[in-house]
């Protein structure tokens, strides 16, 4: 059976990532991102789903930093609407609850329902995590946030669904593999990945993505970062609509890699349907 690891305990939101992505899959928890890379490198798994932004926390930081330097290729991605749902062991209702356990980026996507029923919000590693000690203590005074797959895993009941104080809380995720698996260069609405550092003379990043400009390439994500801690050493990792053997996207990474000290593509993959249902409101 094949097999896509992802990062925390069985009942994330990535492994429900996962499973909505490769249904039929069998998920590999890992402790931490770099495990998740570890199973791919190592072959015992042929993916990882890492998550890359959240629509409301921003970007992850740890993948910006980890994926340039894994050897992995992005080879998809992959954008999944986050329910947070209200849960608590059999026997506790709303009246009975005084503490939400979760992440700490999941209690404040629910401070609307803390308010509402009064319940006084309790930081922990993570929402599965949380709802995994919320079974085992049992109890009907303490609840979790989390998924509607962490309650079916540990047995716990849904008090509420959908709690999260908006509606368009979405996580995208890059699916990596091995190696790269670029589609033919004629498929419609590819996206491309890559890294660059920019070579330091005035102008340089001005100068480095005017290609992309003057060639019509839609840039829709551009992030900065600081590499080994050093504020004179940023890199830059972005997103470009289209492949790199059509001519406007070949033209406008020729012009980068001119004005860059080093440019690297870490994968060229199909669009979720997701981004393309939300193209031109800030997906």
């Amino acid at each position: 059976m094949s097999i896509i690891a992802f990062q925390g305990l069985p009942g994330a939101y990535s492994d429900l990532a996962c499973r909505a992505a490769y249904p039929g899959w069998s998920t590999l928890p890992c402790p931490s991102f770099e495990a998740a890379m570890d199973a791919v490198r190592g072959g015992e798994a042929e993916l990882a789903m890492l998550p890359c932004e959240n629509s409301l926390a921003g970007r992850v930081p740890d993948i910006h930093r980890l994926l340039p330097d894994s050897g992995l290729a992005v080879v998809g991605e992959h954008f999944q609407r986050v329910e947070h749902c209200l849960l608590a062991p059999r026997g506790a209702t709303l009246s009975t609850l005084k503490r939400a356990h979760s992440h700490p980026v999941a209690l404040g996507q629910v401070r609307n329902i803390l308010k509402e029923l009064g319940l006084e919000p309790v930081i922990e590693a993570d929402t599965a995590g949380a709802a995994q000690m919320i079974a085992a203590r049992g109890g009907v005074e303490d609840a979790a946030i989390a998924s509607s797959l962490a309650a079916e895993i540990y047995g716990l009941e849904i008090l509420q669904r959908n709690v999260e104080d908006a509606a368009h809380n979405t996580t995208r995720f890059y699916v990596c593999a091995r190696a790269p698996a670029p589609p033919p260069p004629d498929t419609p609405d590819c996206v491309t990945t890559f890294v660059f550092r920019v070579r330091n003379i005035p102008a340089a990043l001005y100068k480095a993505l005017g290609g992309f400009a003057t060639n019509g390439v839609n840039m829709t994500k551009l992030e900065s970062y600081m590499l080994d801690g050093e504020f004179t050493a940023t890199q830059f990792l972005a997103d470009v609509d289209g492949h790199p053997e059509q001519p406007p996207v070949r033209r406008a990474l020729e012009e980068l890699e001119y004005f860059s000290r080093a440019l690297r593509v870490l994968g060229t993959y199909r669009a979720h349907p997701y981004r393309l249902e939300h193209q031109g409101r800030g997906c």
